[in-house]
């Protein structure tokens, strides 16, 4: 059985160190993918803006050109009436003048709502692009970050985990599924606490589960938490053999 509490605090001893390697991350992962989406909501609205400045200057030249269009067929059908034989072929023509004038009208209003739109999407550009500037300067900092950290824990990590699965392997099915299932349900993951002066986890035990938790020949939980409660001097041979 100590060779059962041995491995409960090895794993235990790996689990919290990993948790705190975790922390030192922080919320940096989860922040830079929130960064990250910032910068490609960003960019969509940028390259939607760039679209609609090349659509508008299409179709301002396009309405530029159905105004000279326009305005010349005016002019023909103009010059026709001086030609016409009689009041319906001059009706026809004057309708067809009228026709030529009002997509010259049209076109007309049109440029000048599209000119004045044109206007305001540079500066509208101009402040996203200073956004992005500022967003991804931002990110560039939190990477770096990041990286420094993870250069600085990875390879603690990496033989922590590596050392956690012969851990593992080593402790019986039943125990380790008892073990996940308290670690899973508690918030600091903390499911095997070392009893110290009588004490576990702040708590003093009571004077029987002291005397059981000395013995080192049962699994004893702890009734307040439900946590297994285990000699200290475990937890001390743990970080004598799985310091890095």
């Amino acid at each position: 059985m100590k060779e059962v509490l041995q491995q409960l605090a090895n794993l235990q001893y790996i689990d919290s160190r990993i948790d705190e390697l975790k922390q030192l991350r922080g919320d940096l992962p989860e922040d830079i993918m929130d960064v990250e989406t910032d910068i490609a909501r960003l960019e969509a609205r940028q390259s939607k803006l760039e679209q609609e400045d090349k659509d508008l200057s299409v179709e301002l030249n396009q309405l530029e050109l159905d105004i000279t269009t326009s305005t010349e067929k005016a002019a023909k059908y103009e010059e026709q009436q001086l030609s016409v034989r009689n009041n319906r072929e001059y009706d026809a023509l004057t309708k067809e003048i009228e026709v030529q004038k009002q997509v010259v009208e049209k076109a007309h209003v049109r440029i000048e709502q599209a000119a004045k739109r044109k206007e305001m999407v540079a500066p509208e550009k101009a402040e996203i692009d200073a956004q992005l500037e500022e967003v991804r300067a931002k990110l560039a900092e939190m990477k770096t970050n990041l990286d420094s950290v993870m250069s600085s824990t990875e390879e603690e990590e990496t033989m922590l985990l590596e050392k956690r699965d012969e851990v593992v392997k080593n402790i019986d099915q039943r125990y380790l599924r008892n073990y996940n299932r308290l670690r899973d349900g508690l918030t600091n993951g903390i499911a095997v606490v070392a009893m110290d002066r009588g004490a576990a986890f702040g708590m003093t035990l009571p004077p029987q589960t002291q005397v059981e938790v000395r013995r080192m020949n049962k699994i004893i939980f702890d009734e307040s938490s439900g946590r297994i409660v285990i000699d200290k001097s475990f937890f001390d041979k743990a970080k004598e053999q799985l310091s890095f």
